[in-house]
């Protein structure tokens, strides 16, 4: 045995069920210190599920877990870091408590230890130990900040920094760059790299095939619960690997359908956010598909939820049919023709305890009650039934609670439930984001339709190839302002980039 299969990790046979549904059957994976291994699948493959076996998660599984010549038994996460695992999973807020420091969240581990040996806690020390860690990473949070006054990409790499703080044989990162810029991107690239360098294994789970080709030395390829390929990513290219995870090649990832664009429909004028977005105006047309393109902090979110009244500090006017909205809560936003599709599904788009039935009828509860309390499970069964087969959205029932699908299951359940709602304005933010190609396509199709039927639609999104891709008509976001408006057709994703970047002219 050479020195790498020395402290090969090696997950023999593992086969796991939840009710309704098997979820891995016989997969058989290994990966060696040192390697960066991409894992990959479409959405409900069984990547995730994987992952979460090794890193204790789940305990009742079947099947055999090795490190070297040494049988390890991992039953809770305790017993995966106990064996140098340690993962970070796609979900930042729901394992990061927003309470407490960025210092404290790195060090949280050694704090409970500390406590429970009834040691003092040196706080000056918990917080250089914290900065140093952050400074190596070169992430430029002070260890004293609040995690709740955090961006999204910040506290992606807090949990990193957490991961890291402790000497790991195994690193897992479960989609790690989708709230992270491009700038933010390339640092953690070059920390992989640093610790790859060192001898730690990275195990990179991500839908996006470019990155994977840029930072993996390895790939396992994932469908429907079982083992496809695995193989030197040198040895594969792109549509080979999209082939492997579908099981059928792609055809055009955006569709082209004829659509008739009508008169100006929906109008946003001065829309201000004290220091989040800076008096925004822009307009979109009956039918009509709106970009709205940036980097990571440009003040895409921001401005999505403020025309969805979910920031009580914003202010402007919103107009739609040429008459003025009052919009001053969510509640009445939908009321009045809107529906937003947030970027962080888990913690807004969906009820994650509730069954999918539940979730897809929420916007429009009233319409299956009768005098005027009493819930008919047979129609909200029915339309559920209805929405889950025109998207395709993989669940054993109805019943299945949203927490157990896949995270591009969710992401459909979280645009599904506005389907119903046959709103007038939809506002989607980074919807593809934690999503494989083949539901990318199948929400650019929905998307797409949507337009078809006349409705507005804007879609916010940091990748550029989908901006040009699905959109009509463009403004370029920058610093919490509109820095430009651009004919998609006429431009290309190195132009946006520019004035993403504040570049060009105005």
């Amino acid at each position: 045995m050479n020195g790498s299969e020395a402290y090969r990790l090696h997950m023999k046979n593992i086969s796991i069920a939840f009710p309704g549904v098997q979820a891995l059957t016989d997969v058989d994976f290994y990966t060696d210190p040192g390697r960066t291994h991409a894992l990959i699948g479409a959405n409900g493959a069984g990547k995730s599920t994987l992952m979460k076996v090794l890193s204790g998660a789940y305990h009742h599984y079947t099947g055999e877990i090795w490190i070297g010549d040494k049988q390890v038994d991992i039953r809770s996460p305790k017993d995966a870091k106990d064996h140098g695992i340690q993962i970070v999973y796609q979900e930042v807020d729901t394992a990061l408590i927003s309470g407490l420091t960025v210092g404290e969240n790195i060090m949280i581990e050694q704090t409970v230890h500390d406590m429970r040996g009834k040691h003092i806690i040196r706080w000056k020390q918990l917080h250089q130990t914290a900065q140093g860690i952050l400074d190596k990473m070169n992430v430029r949070v002070s260890s004293k900040k609040l995690v709740n006054e955090l961006s999204l990409a910040e506290k992606q790499m807090v949990l990193i920094a957490r991961a890291v703080s402790k000497q790991c044989r195994y690193l897992v990162l479960d989609e790690p760059t989708a709230p992270l810029s491009h700038n933010e991107t390339e640092q953690l690239f070059r920390l992989i790299r640093s610790l790859r360098s060192e001898g730690v294994g990275i195990i990179f789970i991500s839908h996006r095939l470019p990155e994977l080709f840029e930072i993996c030395d390895d790939i396992t390829i994932m469908r429907d619960g079982r083992l496809v390929t695995r193989d030197k990513i040198a040895e594969l290219d792109q549509p080979k690997v999209v082939e492997y995870m579908l099981g059928e090649k792609l055809e055009a990832q955006f569709p082209q359908t004829e659509r008739s664009i009508g008169d100006k429909w929906f109008e946003a004028r001065g829309i201000h956010d004290p220091g989040k977005v800076n008096h925004v105006d822009f307009h979109i047309h009956q039918g009509e598909i709106v970009g709205i393109a940036g980097l990571v902090g440009a003040g895409k979110t921001e401005l999505c939820r403020a025309l969805f009244g979910a920031s009580p500090t914003a202010s402007g006017e919103i107009w739609l049919q040429g008459r003025k909205l009052h919009v001053g809560s969510p509640h009445q936003a939908v009321r009045q023709g809107l529906a937003l599709v947030p970027e962080e599904r888990r913690k807004e788009g969906v009820f994650v305890e509730e069954p999918v039935s539940a979730n897809l009828t929420a916007a429009v509860l009233s319409r299956f009650c009768s005098w005027g309390s009493w819930l008919s499970l047979r129609k909200e069964k029915e339309a559920s039934e209805a929405i889950i087969r025109s998207l395709g959205i993989k669940t054993p029932s109805e019943k299945t609670k949203v927490q157990n699908l896949s995270g591009g299951n969710q992401q459909k359940v979280a645009i599904g439930k506005w389907l119903l709602a046959d709103a007038d304005v939809y506002i989607f933010d980074e919807p593809t984001k934690g999503v494989d190609v083949g539901a990318k396509r199948d929400i650019f199709e929905l998307v797409t339709e949507l337009a078809r039927r006349g409705k507005c639609i804007l879609y916010a999104s940091s990748e550029l190839s989908e901006i040009i891709g699905i959109t009509d008509r463009v403004y370029v976001m920058y610093d919490g302002g509109i820095k430009k408006e651009l004919e998609t057709r006429q431009t290309d994703e190195e132009e946006i980039l520019l004035y993403s970047t504040g570049g060009g002219l105005t």
